[in-house]
């Protein structure tokens, strides 16, 4: 099944709705709306069926968090697509999900040759390889397909990163490599849009990325339940801008694997429904690897294989920052 977010609007104003999207039918079916009409077909009455439907697909992380059941709810209410439909040119998508913690890993070679090279202008540091590091990112700026992406004024080299992103389904501690996908409810498109003249001079301060990364996160179209991923290795990915083909990838050559990653992950922590963790980019599928990045006003297509396409616009015009720090006199120069 692939699950994701759009908005609808309401007397309130805009509402999220958890859908099922069919791109195969050409629509996305209101989870909340289609339970409801399906219990009210077996003999609940409206009441208790909206009361139900909302309970159960008021949020995804939440209903994500109810394990087994969710999904066979989500199936249940299938039975009542065609009378809570919406065409899948028509609905507006945000970030497939809200994750509690957002992170980010390291894991392709290719891509970590790459980037050492072309913007840290050195070797990979030795800790790469001993361990499957990761980054914390903001929750503040999730963007789903279709949504305009910032353009901010602080850089110059506004670029993208295809990744996988692991989306968790069941909390777990400490759990082993083995059983690490057991906790993995799918899968979907992430981008780790990133500002690679900004992240250069944040790296030094070794506090890890701040605005260089937190700026934009592609998470979308949908997530894909892994009973539709017979297997993620091998999985191929393409890069296009302004429908140019930039790169061709491939889910291939890892440091770590996806399930080392997500198990080291719990290592000494929690992992809880709804979490998001990235793969760490393809070999290719960033546009430092090829030494180009993004204009104001271009459009980028990530597709991956099995999952479908994240579209994002660019901003046309720059962001620019109320207020910015002026460098401070530094106590340390040599005499």
């Amino acid at each position: 099944m692939k699950l994701g977010r759009i908005t609808v609007e309401s007397p309130d104003g805009p509402e999220v709705r958890v859908v099922a999207a069919e791109p195969e039918n050409g629509r996305v079916v209101d989870l909340k709306r289609a339970y409801a009409l399906a219990l009210q077909r077996t003999g609940a009455t409206t009441d208790g069926a909206r009361h139900l439907a909302h309970a159960i697909f008021r949020d995804l992380t939440q209903g994500i968090s109810t394990g087994d059941f969710f999904l066979e709810a989500a199936h249940h209410a299938l039975t009542a697509a065609d009378d809570a439909s919406l065409a899948l040119a028509d609905a507006s998508f945000v970030a497939a999900i809200k994750p509690p913690v957002l992170r980010d890993s390291l894991t392709f070679n290719g891509h970590i040759k790459n980037f050492f090279g072309n913007v840290m202008k050195s070797k990979p540091t030795r800790a790469v390889y001993e361990r499957p590091g990761f980054f914390k990112g903001s929750t503040a700026t999730l963007y789903g397909t279709n949504e305009t992406i910032p353009y901010p004024s602080i850089t110059e080299q506004l670029d993208y990163e295809l990744e996988i992103g692991y989306v968790i389904g069941r909390a777990g501690r400490n759990i082993t490599p083995e059983n690490a996908f057991e906790h993995v409810f799918g899968i979907t498109i992430f981008n780790d849009f990133s500002l690679r003249d900004v992240q250069v001079l944040e790296s030094p301060i070794g506090m890890g990325a701040q605005h260089s990364k937190d700026f934009a996160y592609g998470i979308g179209p949908w997530i894909v339940t892994m009973d539709e991923i017979p297997s993620i290795i091998g999985l191929r990915g393409q890069v296009r801008v302004n429908g140019e083909v930039w790169s061709d990838t491939k889910v291939e050559d890892f440091i770590w694997t996806p399930e080392e990653t997500v198990s080291y992950v719990s290592q000494l922590d929690g992992l809880q429904p709804g979490d998001l963790i990235g793969s760490g980019t393809m070999a290719f599928g960033a546009g430092a690897e090829l030494r180009r990045f993004l204009q104001p006003g271009d459009v980028l297509e990530l597709e991956l294989e099995r999952v479908g396409v994240l579209r994002s616009p660019i901003a046309a015009e720059k962001e620019t920052p109320t207020w910015w720090p002026t460098p401070q006199p530094y106590p340390f120069e040599e005499a």
